[in-house]
Formats: C-alpha cells, structure tokens, sequence
C-alpha cells in the first residue's frame, strides 16, 4: 500500500511506521549479521514520548485521537526534505492563491509564533551543548521540521518575537522556537504548509496502477495486490542459490574455509583430482565457487587458478585499477589472493555474486542442431532451409541489445587505460533476459604479467584492439546463432546469412570490427552505427524500472502489516503472563481478542466462514493508524457488544505490547 505523498507539501502521507514498530523492528533483530539486540532505538522513543511539547500517539489514553495528515508523526522521517524545500514563500503564496482563488476554498495561514519544542526532553539548561550558528536548529530543520499547523497561534502573538530576531516574517511563514540543550533558537520556517481544501486519507489504502503501468499490459491476467509471479519466481531463485550449501562429508575436495571466506559452494562442476589437461581460456585448470567472507557476510564468486605461484607481486598496479571500476555490465574485481586450503598453490579472483547468472555459451550456443547449417553435406544430402529471425536466429532487437551493452563496458574498460581479453561467450554472464556482464576481467592481466617490462600498460593499446576484434566474433555468433560461423572457412557464408536477415547497420558493424584497418580503431566508432537503438534500449529499460517500480509499490507495506500480525500474535491466546494465566482474557486484552476475531473469524449468515483479504487489510491499516472511526466487536458467545474506535484499540494494542516489552528486558 504505497504512501500517498504529494510532491511539495510535508506530511501528506502517513509514516511507514509509528515509534513503536520502529522499536519493534529492532527488538526482534538478533545475531549473525542481522543487526545487535543491544542497538534499539527505544531510549529515543522515550525521550520523544516523554517530552510534553512533541506530539504523541503513545500517550493518549484520555483524548480522542484525530488524524492529522501534517501532524508531525506524520512526516517520514529520513532526513529529506520536501522537493519544495527551496522555492520561495513568495511564489508559494501566489501559486496557492492562483490554484485556490474560489472564495470557499479559504486562504494560505497567516503568520505564526509555534510554543517551545524540545529536542532533548530532560535535560538540564546547565549542561548546554554550547551549539554554535552553524550547528543551529535552522540548518538542522531538513532533518527535523516541526510543522506549523499544529502550534499556530494568533498573529499578534509573533510581533515580539519578530522585534525581538529583527527579521519579520513574510505572509505565509511561522517563526518556529525550539530549545536545545537549555538554548532557545527562533527561526523562518520556509517549509510550504499543506494547502486549505486538500483532504488526504488518514490511513493506508490501495492505489490503482499507474496508467503508464496499466496501459503497457505485459499480461492479461497479471496480479492486482501482488508482484507478477514471474518476478517473484526470478528472486526466489536467486535466494535459493545465493543460501546454497554443501555437505562437506559428500564433498571433501572442498575446504571449510579459505582466506576469510566459508561455506564455499561450487558453481561449477570439479575438475577431476588427476586432470592434467587445462583450459582453452587461461591455459590453467580453473574452478569456480560461491563463498561467503567473514568480513562483511556477504557473498562473494571466487575464480580459483589452480597450481599458479604468484612469484612477484608488480601485477597488483593492474588489480588496483580492476578495483577501482564499476560499471552496469561488469562483474567487479574485490580482491586477489594466494592460497594453500587446496592442498597446492593457487590464486583465487574474488568477484561480485550475481546469484542465476548463466553464461551467454550456455544460454545461446549449447544447441548441436543450430551448427547444421554451417555442417558440410555429405554426397546426396540436401540443404535444410535457410535459418531465419525467430526461425533458428536471434532476433535483432536482441542482439542490438547486446551490443550496446557489452559496447558500454569496453568503453569504460578502455577508458580506464585497461584491455577486457575475456570477451568470450564463456566468460560473458546473461542475468534474466538480456542483461549482460562480462566475468572474470583482470584474471589475463595477472596470469601473463611480464616481469620484464617496465610499464605495465605498453601493450594494452594492442589488448584493446584485439578486445574489438572478439566484439565482432561475439556478434558475428549470436546474428548466425552458432559458434560455427565465426570460424576461417565459415566467414563468407555466415556474412551472407547476416545479409539476407539483419540490417545493413549490423553487417557493417561485423565488418569493422573483424576487418584489420590502417589505424588503431576505438569503442567509438561504433557508435554511429548503433544510431537510434540506442535510445531504444534506454527506453526499454526504463519501462521494465517502471514495471518493478509498480510491482515494489504492491509489496512495500507487507513489511508493516507484518509486524502488526506479529505483534497481535505475541498478545493473543497468551497463556500466562507475569503468572497470571487469565491475563490475554481481560482489560485491553479482551478487546485485542475480539478484534482477532473481527479480523479473521467472521462468518456469513449461513455460518459459513467470510474470508476477505481486503477486509483484513483495510482494518490493519485502520488500527496502525489509529482512526477514530468506530467498530462494534461481538463475544463469542454473542452476549456482550462492545463499541469502540480504532483509537482505542491502537492505545490498547500499543500498551499491552509495550507491557511484553518491559518484561521480556526484565523491567516489570
């Protein structure tokens, strides 16, 4: 349930969550990476709840509680200020005049003096933090603005207090006081009030999808209140993989720990013990494996060259530059490491985990049959027919996106003063559909590092021209959609296939690339043939960010509602508290009980049970809010019907869970 926030006015929206969640999201946050017990914001809670000028939703047992979309409580808290922040009060004035000029629509308020608000309730005017102008209250507002509206007084009162600072306020501001350390500061609170004759909804709901979103349709019947089951399917995936295991009794080759990395996890099938034969790519035996370092428990691809003694350690000028890119289409160099935890030498690349991929031999070039075309007859054999786009060969569009993606990353590699020498389609890694990022960059630097040459650099114009060459290879592949057309004697009928089905830009393109010129070509020259499809990709990016972006806006208020359910869930049916075993049956509880029943156990007149999701939601967020909106709730034995707000539920709700809060620190 997305926020409803208008640009440019403070608090129109609700917060995600009131000081008490965000204490409870601490409090149930334990060991192993996930954040220290110790480390709760509840001191700050009590200080904020305590104090008598800040407004609170904790303490409000005697009043009837009113929403107030521009109460402060309602501000998000983060340090952001609104995207209005910065334009004058001037122009504000006149643009709420201009927008709201019918006479019943009323008039921007008036100028103000707010009472006193402290920041630091409790503490003594003699321990004064002795705040310079710098580190006053009015630069510091962006990240804590009290808002106007709840402490406006008559004009009158400011006309002191203006003599007094010597800057009068112009029509619309409120001279704000606040206290800090036993100092009291007045300042021009520039930030625009919510416009007279805006009513926002004082408790979560649903939006409609945006119409960008809606009018796309990727699906017909994709789902309203939740993610596409597609994405969903992608990202439990990943975890899956990313928390992947292995029983180090079924494996034994495979060390418990290397460096500081643990619960390594192949990714690849492991070279036999005795294999002696190396690999094409590196001219090494190679494995690869997900670990987890000890460091930051984050994880991590670790790219083993197996049997290598790094003798001198000149290359790490390389590595050092490796580290210092990051780019979009670029698994990221971390580190470089010697290791005996195999049971010989080797050097281990880390790399960043990109939890799914697979690479592009896989994804494109694992199909026997797609080299038929390219297969010599053997007598009486005929010629199948000619492959065509969606029929045997990629479409364009594809590969277009291909190239401008891996254009994009020789571009920053080469602009770095550094040469990829791994543009292979075993070492290039598709994630999802069409994104693309090259692997295992640096690991040519390292292993071919000539000791002799004072400059580490001298060949790497030659590197880099040999990169554009495999560009062209790479391209040539995916348009003849076999690994077979790149070969010498395959050259002039794989370009009479790229002739008959693609563009004249894309022929062009694999000619310039494979074609030797007289001067030392560049990533660049690539661009006007490219062109426009360009723009295309870019668009067509920013259409799946808006897709996720909609499907975010869907899930971003599970997290709150959540920890109400668990919350009610710690309260209800308890069997004992405190020894007293009748405790979840009276006082607040029993009405935390009925509204469980409310929530979830509601039956149709034929006593059969009335399950509505949207029933569930809205009263949630009708509690979280605490609306004053009333609710008849009804025992069990339907003898006794209690009515009461939402209000008063959430100030039962909140001092019972406060209550289980203070006894499990060992308080009560």
């Amino acid at each position: 349930v997305p926020k409803n926030i208008f640009p440019g006015i403070d608090g129109g929206g609700l917060a995600d969550a009131s000081l008490t969640d965000s204490y409870f999201s601490t409090s149930f946050i334990g060991v192993n990476g996930f954040g220290s017990p110790a480390e709760t914001k509840y001191p700050m809670m009590q200080r904020m709840t305590n104090s008598s000028s800040s407004p609170s939703l904790l303490n409000d047992s005697a009043k009837q509680y009113t929403p107030n979309p521009s109460a402060s409580e309602f501000i998000p808290k983060g340090g952001s200020t609104s995207r209005l922040s910065n334009v004058s009060q001037s122009s504000m004035s006149a643009f709420s005049q201009a927008l709201f000029s019918h006479p019943s629509m009323g008039s921007p308020a008036t100028a103000g003096l707010a009472p006193g608000m402290s920041l630091s309730a409790g503490s003594s005017p003699l321990h004064s933090p002795k705040i310079t102008p710098h580190t006053s209250p009015a630069p510091r507002r962006r990240s804590h603005t009290p808002n106007p509206a709840n402490y406006m007084v008559p004009t009158s009162a400011s006309a002191s207090v203006a003599n007094a600072v010597s800057q009068p306020p112009s029509t619309g501001q409120v001279i704000q006081k606040e206290t800090v350390g036993g100092t009291t500061y007045f300042y021009t609170d520039t930030t625009p009030a919510p416009l007279t004759g805006m009513v926002f909804p004082n408790y979560h709901i649903y939006h409609p999808a945006a119409p960008h979103v809606a009018y796309m349709q990727p699906k017909a019947n994709a789902p309203s209140f939740f993610m596409a089951d597609e994405l969903r399917q992608e990202l439990i995936n990943r975890h899956l993989i990313t928390m992947a295991q292995i029983d180090q009794a079924d494996i034994p080759a495979v060390p418990a720990e290397v460096d500081s990395y643990h619960s390594l996890f192949p990714l690849e099938p492991l070279p036999p013990p005795n294999r002696i034969q190396k690999t094409s790519n590196f001219g090494y035996i190679t494995s690869c494996y997900k670990a987890v370092n000890s460091k930051d428990d984050l994880p991590y691809c670790l790219r083993r060259i197996h049997g290598f003694r790094l003798v001198n350690t000149k290359c790490m000028v390389l590595v050092d530059m490796w580290k210092k890119i990051q780019h979009s289409n670029i698994v990221t160099l971390r580190e470089v490491f010697t290791t005996k935890a195999f049971g010989e030498h080797s050097l281990v690349f880390a790399y960043d985990f990109h939890a799914g991929g697979e690479t592009m031999m896989s994804r494109h070039f694992n199909d026997p049959s797609a080299d038929a075309y390219f297969t010599k007859r053997k007598w009486g054999q005929h010629d199948g027919p000619l492959p065509r786009q969606h029929a045997g060969l990629l479409p364009e569009s594809l590969i277009w996106a291909y190239i401008v993606q891996l254009s994009s990353a020789l571009r920053t590699i080469h602009t770095a003063g550094l040469a990829c020498r791994v543009m292979d389609p075993t070492k290039i890694l598709v994630t999802g559909k069409t994104r693309l990022r090259v692997n295992c960059v640096g690991i040519f630097d390292v292993l071919t590092f000539d000791n002799s040459q004072n400059n580490p650099l001298a060949l790497m114009a030659q590197f880099q021209q040999a990169d554009l060459i495999s560009l062209g290879k790479v391209v040539l592949a995916l348009a003849c959609n076999s690994l077979s057309g790149i070969q010498r004697e395959n050259l002039q009928k794989a370009m009479e296939l790229v002739t008959i089905n693609y563009s004249s830009d894309l022929k062009n393109l694999i000619l310039y690339l494979l074609t030797d010129q007289n001067r030392l070509r560049s990533v660049n020259d690539i661009m006007p043939m490219i062109g426009a499809r360009f723009y295309t990709q870019l668009d067509a990016a920013q259409m799946r960010n808006d897709v996720i972006e909609e499907d975010l806006a869907k899930e971003v208020q599970n997290g709150r509602l959540f920890r109400l359910l668990a919350k009610l869930g710690t309260i209800n049916e308890r069997p004992e508290f405190q020894k007293d075993p009748t405790w979840s049956e009276t006082g607040d509880r029993y009405l935390l009980k009925l509204f469980r029943d409310h929530l979830f156990h509601q039956v149709t007149e034929a006593g059969t049970p009335w399950i509505d999701l949207s029933h569930i939601i809205s009263c949630l967020n009708k509690l979280d809010a605490g609306v004053p909106e009333k609710i008849s709730l009804i025992s069990r034995d339907e003898k006794s019907v209690l009515v009461v707000t939402y209000s008063d539920l959430k100030r039962c709700f909140e001092n019972t869970f406060q209550e289980l809060i203070a006894a499990a620190n060992g308080q009560l």
